[in-house]
């Protein structure tokens, strides 16, 4: 497992403890540090596990209004919480890290909901995001369209 991947699955992990637990943002440098102590005590990601967890809580308004208008038949409520936290991660990492290529961003998240989530998480996962990168894409060159963080 690459070094990114490691870190997108604490990632993933520390985001389904956070919204599980009412959404209570204090805990979150506890959840990413007792993650990294179960899942991977060698492992120093220099930040990204916190800069991804804290830029998809940052962001999640804006993140949540993108799956509602690209997923319009599943409210945000009835998506499963891997697949919802998954859908975050990927949607952080294609619309605000200018050091994340789209693409990448997208397979990342589609991997992870395979991996930790339902029989058809995959296939979910890559229709929301693909749409979206389709509309985010549509009138300039991808490293033209991510929002300044």
């Amino acid at each position: 497992m690459s070094n990114r991947h490691l870190a997108r699955t604490i990632a993933l992990q520390t985001l389904y403890q956070w919204d599980f637990n009412e959404k209570d943002a204090s805990k979150l440098d506890f959840s990413i540090q007792r993650n990294l102590n179960e899942f991977a005590p060698q492992f120093d990601d220099k930040g990204f596990i916190e800069n991804l967890v804290k830029g998809v809580i940052k962001n999640k308004e804006e993140i949540d209004d993108l799956i509602t208008k690209f997923a319009p038949e599943w409210p945000i409520e009835q998506i499963t919480m891997v697949d919802r936290n998954v859908l975050r991660i990927g949607i952080q990492e294609m619309k605000y890290d200018d050091e994340i290529p789209e693409k990448v961003a997208i397979n990342e998240a589609i991997e992870l909901a395979k991996t930790f989530g339902g029989e058809s998480s995959g296939k979910f996962v890559n229709g929301v995001l693909g749409t979206i990168y389709k509309d985010i894409t549509k009138d300039a060159e991808p490293s033209q369209n991510k929002t300044q963080k």
